[in-house]
C-alpha cells in the first residue's frame, strides 16, 4: 500500500505501509541504533514522535514479551528502510507486523531512510504527517504545520499512569489508593531493604528492573503527586523517571521536585534530569535533531573515563544555566559537548541525560544505580 511522509518544510517521501492504511503525524526524529526496535517502540518518551531507524533491516528477529518497555507501542508511527518479515529468533512470538498492527501503529518501508536523516540532521527534527489516504503531498505538508510544536508540550501527562503501582517479581503490581492509602505503612520489605518512591513521567520498565536487581523496595507513583504525598510515604530516596515532551510545561514536577530537595536523595535520568535542572534554576533549551540511540559517548569529568551510553532526548540542560557555587558538572558528551549529567555540591542529588539502564545499549553506566543506592545508605536519619 502506497503511503507518502509529509515534512512541515515541504519535504516529501514516498513510502509503503507494511500494517495496512492510516493517518498521524507528529515529530519526525530518527534512532542509530542497529538493534533494539522493540525496546525503542515501547519506549514512552518517543511518544508522539515518529521515528525513523538508521539501521536499514528492520524486523529479521521479530518482537517477544520480554523485550518491552512499557505496556503498550509508545510511538505515533514507525519507519523504516526494508521490512523483513521472515523473522527468525528462538525467543520470537510474532513478527514486527503483526505486532503493529495490533496495536494499531502506522508502519511504513521503503523510505529512503538515509536522506531522512541528512535532512533531519541539517534542518532539525520537525513535524511531520504519514498517510496512506491521500496522495496531495501539499494537503499533507498543510497538515504537518498545523500540528503543535514538540517545544511547549508536555506529554508526560499522557503517558503516566494514573494510579500507583508495585514493581513485583519484574512486573507492575497495581496499588488502590482507596484500600491502601500512600503512607509509610505502604512499604512490605522496610525492614530489609531500602525504599524507593519512582516518579513516573514515562518510565521505561528496564529502570525497575536495575533498581530491583539493587535490592530496593519501588513504588511507581503518577507524575502528578506532589511533595506532601511522598513525605507521607517516607522513602529512602525518590527517583524521577525519563519522558516525553518539553521539560518546561512540567510544572507539577518541577513543583514537587523543589518542595523534595535535600529532604531524601534523589536520583533523575533523561526528562528527570531536566526536571531537576529547572527545579535547581537552571534553563533548558530544544536541541536540533536530539540524541536518540545507543552509542553515545560521554565522558565522567570525575573519573575521566568515557562511557558508551544510550540516549533518547530532544531537549537538554543549559550548563550556563546552573549555579556553579551548588553545581557540579559531572558528565558531557563528547559529541557535542552538551551536559550529560550533574550534581549538587551540598544536596544528596544526582541527575544524567542518558540511559544507564540502557535497553538497549551498553551497560557502562550501571554503576550509577549502586552510586544512588549509598548515597540512600548514608543518609542521616
Amino acid at each position: 500500500m502506497k503511503a507518502i511522509l509529509a515534512l512541515e518544510d515541504g519535504r516529501t517521501f514516498s513510502c509503503r505501509s507494511f500494517t495496512g492504511a492510516g493517518e498521524v503525524g507528529g515529530e519526525v526524529v530518527f534512532n542509530t541504533g542497529m538493534s533494539g526496535y522493540q525496546e525503542v517502540l515501547t519506549d514512552p518518551s518517543y511518544s508522539g514522535q515518529l521515528v525513523t531507524m538508521t539501521y536499514p533491516l528492520i524486523g529479521n528477529y521479530g518482537v517477544n514479551a520480554e523485550d518491552v518497555e512499557s505496556d503498550r507501542v509508545q510511538v505515533a508511527a514507525f519507519i523504516i528502510r526494508e521490512y523483513q518479515d521472515n523473522y527468525s529468533n528462538f525467543r520470537a512470538s510474532s513478527s514486527l507486523a503483526d505486532y503493529l498492527v495490533q496495536n494499531k501503529i502506522l508502519g511504513v518501508d521503503s523510505l529512503d531512510t538515509r536522506a531522512l536523516t541528512l535532512h533531519i540532521r541539517n534542518g532539525g527534527a520537525m513535524r511531520a504527517v504519514l498517510s496512506t489516504e491521500t496522495a496531495d503531498r501539499e494537503a499533507l505538508v498543510a497538515k504537518a504545520r498545523a500540528l503543535p510544536s514538540m517545544a511547549g508540550l508536555d506529554l508526560a501527562k499522557s503517558v503516566t499512569k494514573d494510579r500507583p503501582y508495585r514493581w513485583v517479581n519484574n512486573r507492575p503490581e497495581p496499588i488502590d489508593p482507596a484500600k491502601t492509602p500512600l503512607d509509610k505503612t505502604i512499604w512490605r520489605e522496610k525492614q530489609t531493604k531500602q525504599s524507593v518512591v519512582a516518579v513516573d513521567f514515562g518510565i521505561k520498565y528496564n529502570i525497575l528492573r536495575c533498581l530491583a536487581s539493587h535490592d530496593l523496595e519501588i513504588v511507581v507513583v503518577p507524575a502528578f503527586t506532589d511533595a506532601a504525598t511522598i513525605r507521607q510515604m517516607a522513602p529512602d530516596g525518590v527517583f524521577l523517571s525519563n519522558g516525553p515532551g518539553d521539560p518546561e510545561p512540567v510544572e507539577y514536577g518541577i513543583r514537587t521536585i523543589k518542595a523534595l530537595l535535600g529532604y531524601r536523595p534523589i536520583f533523575g535520568i533523561c526528562l528527570g534530569h531536566q526536571l531537576l535542572g529547572l527545579a535547581v534554576g537552571a534553563k533548558t533549551y530544544k536541541l536540533k535533531f536530539g540524541h536518540r540511540g545507543i552509542n553515545h559517548p560521554v565522558k565522567n569529568l570525575r573519573t575521566g573515563k568515557v562511557e558508551i551510553t544510550s540516549q533518547n532526548h530532544g531537549f537538554a540542560v543549559d550548563p550556563d544555566t546552573l549555579d556553579p557555587s551548588k553545581i557540579e558538572i559531572t558528565h558531557i558528551n563528547l559529541n557535542d559537548n552538551t551536559l550529560e549529567g550533574f550534581r549538587h555540591k551540598e544536596l544528596p542529588m544526582l541527575a544524567v541525560q542518558y540511559h544507564p539502564e540502557a535497553a538497549p545499549g551498553p551497560h557502562d553506566a550501571r554503576y550509577l544505580f549502586e552510586e544512588f543506592k549509598q548515597m540512600m545508605g548514608k543518609r542521616k536519619i
